[in-house]
């Protein structure tokens, strides 16, 4: 088989198949090339609010209606209640001390509760990936996407014109012509791996490694105090937090809960992760609130280690061929940051072929593509390798996670007014002030020695993410949960370069 076509895009989950529909509706011709076949499991199952938001302007500026509805939970439920998911009303998180196991204090002060959503029609989601990815194959195809799967792909050849892939589908010799290729296939994918494209560090991120899997019969933690909290506290992504490591739970609406442990080497190695459901089973002993959820659960799924979970792409773009950003890098699971990656990759990349298709200056906003996607990982890594480092230090861990909501309620709050000017980067990490501010805090949280350099440092957060502030975080009669209030954004329109009436007009086109 010999095929020729404008754009080939390897790898078949959401973001190769939503690039691919992209590049369909510009007028492209696209192959999209799977390794293995649909449905399957895949990491990586959390949303966010600027995800969804990513998702919703996306779908809607190339005309994809069919997965339009698929950026809130109540939307996702009408159109396409086959499609397993899960209802994320906010992130929630609990800190453990494995030493010293004991129930949660009433106080809160061993919690953080962060809404992203009033309510659930307009809640986020849990991707529950094998449909998911599924959906947006079928999807493309329908769309006139040329569709291989089962095919492996073991040689490139790159010319002046063009770049030809060889391989076998199917056990059947194979070679495709493209002019441009996109690798969709994850970290160590397809173009990475065969022209050689070597790997740099991300800077001061602990080597960790993970061990997760699927379940069922796993149980709900509810909340640990009388008070009513601003959601359920298991309608979220829930990080079980303690030195060294965390762990997450994300329950789905076909019975299914996706949980899993990623941590440092030294813990991994406590615990044995590469030991697979008996490493499972010793985490589980040594966390007592855990135990109890997975009484009852059995995995449905082979447990699957890891053992280098970050990764960064020494060279992101050629001539003729670029790695999305789940392709270029990854940091961590922790606070989702994959999936706006990916899709503000996509959206860069779309505006790319959609303006500078065959144009002289086609590698040149490639290079600035890649310049873009780096650093958005860095500016992740930096977050959560400070994260990291306070796993045990959960009263500087709270405010460290204040700017990272922050920065990306103030993105989002800023899209959905017309204003994408206000909050370029992921984590307004370009923004002059907030930007270097930001490296040094992260810096500054890894070396912290005394009390008095902790408490001066949450003061510094507080004062940080102020100007950028629209969700009403680390005011101290709230008491580590946040919930969604009108009154924060109409109380942050000035922020934004907005009036009141801006912001009533934003809360009714939300479905607020």
């Amino acid at each position: 088989m010999s095929e020729q076509y404008d754009i080939a895009i390897v790898g078949s989950g959401f973001a190769g198949s939503l690039l691919a529909m992209i590049a369909r509706r510009l007028g492209r011709s696209v192959v999209l090339i799977e390794r293995g076949k649909h449905p399957r499991m895949v990491i990586g199952e959390s949303s966010t609010p600027l995800t969804n938001l990513l998702l919703e302007d996306l779908t809607t500026r190339y005309n994809l209606p069919a997965l339009t509805s698929l950026s809130k939970w109540g939307t996702w439920q009408k159109a396409h209640p086959e499609v397993a998911c899960g209802l994320k009303r906010g992130f929630t998180f609990y800190h453990h001390n494995l030493a010293q196991p004991a129930p949660f204090p009433p106080d809160r002060s061993h919690q953080l509760l962060v809404a992203a959503s009033p309510h659930d029609r307009i809640a986020d989601t849990h991707w529950y990936r094998a449909d998911f990815d599924h959906l947006f194959v079928r999807e493309a195809q329908k769309l006139g996407v040329a569709y291989l799967d089962e095919t492996t792909l073991t040689g490139i050849t790159e010319s002046a014109d063009e770049i030809k892939l060889t391989g076998a589908r199917q056990n059947h010799p194979l070679t495709l012509r493209a002019k441009f290729v996109v690798d969709a296939s994850g970290p160590h994918g397809f173009l990475h791996r065969a022209l050689g494209l070597g790997k740099t560090a991300l800077p001061n991120f602990p080597a960790t490694q993970a061990l997760y899997s699927h379940f069922t019969g796993v149980g709900r933690i509810g909340s640990s105090t009388q008070d009513q909290p601003p959601y359920p506290p298991d309608s979220a992504a829930v990080h079980h937090i303690f030195d060294g490591g965390w762990i997450w739970l994300l329950h789905f609406n076909n019975g299914i809960t996706s949980a899993g442990i990623a941590a440092t080497d030294e813990l991994a190695a406590c615990w044995n992760l590469a030991e697979g459901e008996a490493a499972w089973h010793r985490i589980l002993a040594d966390i007592p609130a855990l135990h109890g959820q997975f009484a009852t659960a059995k995995p449905v799924q082979p447990f699957r280690h890891i053992p280098r979970l970050s990764f960064r792409s020494a060279t992101i773009t050629g001539k003729r061929w670029a790695l999305l950003p789940s392709a270029a890098g990854f940091v961590d699971p922790l606070l989702s940051t994959g999936f706006p990656l990916t899709l503000l990759g996509i959206d860069r990349l779309a505006a790319i072929i959609e303006h500078h298709w065959e144009s002289p200056r086609f590698a040149q906003h490639l290079e600035t593509y890649a310049n873009h996607t780096d650093a958005d990982l860095l500016a992740a890594s930096r977050l959560i390798g400070s994260l990291y480092a306070n796993l045990n230090n959960f009263p500087i861990f709270v405010p460290l996670s204040l700017l990272y909501f922050a920065a990306v309620s103030f993105a989002e709050t800023a899209r959905r007014l017309g204003k994408p000017e206000l909050a370029v980067s992921f984590l307004l990490h370009d923004h002059p002030h907030f930007g270097p501010t930001c490296i040094q805090l992260f810096e500054r949280a890894r070396h912290l020695q005394t009390q008095q350099q902790a408490h001066q440092l949450s003061e510094d957060i507080l004062r940080a993410i102020e100007p950028f502030n629209v969700a009403g975080l680390g005011n101290p009669e709230r008491r580590n949960w946040y919930p969604v209030e009108a009154q924060d954004l109409l109380d942050a329109a000035p922020k934004l370069n907005a009036t009141p009436e801006d912001i009533h007009q934003l809360l009714h086109r939300c479905g607020f």
